[in-house]
């Protein structure tokens, strides 16, 4: 099972816009990616780990569609992403901030 996720690595280090027709590499084709990866996760009782380190940076609307998104289009709920989703982003660390409060507003 996977437990990490490095979005730099394994998605772009240029994310762009909400959705597809905005540009590639989306925060709705992020979302696509992480949403079987986090549901493996939760089923199993297990921590997910997405990274966000290394890239040129995210806009607000990238991150509340990836984060956002899986409370409001994917129905995870917001208890159990709190207990096993876990983000790094040491380079902006108030992208957690950001992503927690698009969560609990989903």
């Amino acid at each position: 099972m996977k437990t990490a996720f490095y979005v730099a690595k394994e998605f772009t280090t240029t994310p762009s816009a909400r959705k597809v027709s905005e540009g590639k590499f989306s925060g709705f084709e992020l979302r696509e990616i992480l949403t079987p990866l986090i549901c493996e996760a939760i089923r199993n009782r297990q921590h997910f780990t997405v990274n966000l380190d290394g890239t040129a940076g995210y806009g607000t609307s990238f991150l509340e569609e990836v984060f956002g998104g899986l409370v409001r289009d994917e129905h995870f709920s917001k208890n159990d992403l709190k207990k096993y989703l876990i983000i790094i982003s040491e380079e902006d660390p108030d992208l957690i901030d950001e992503i927690w409060e698009d969560i609990e507003a989903a």
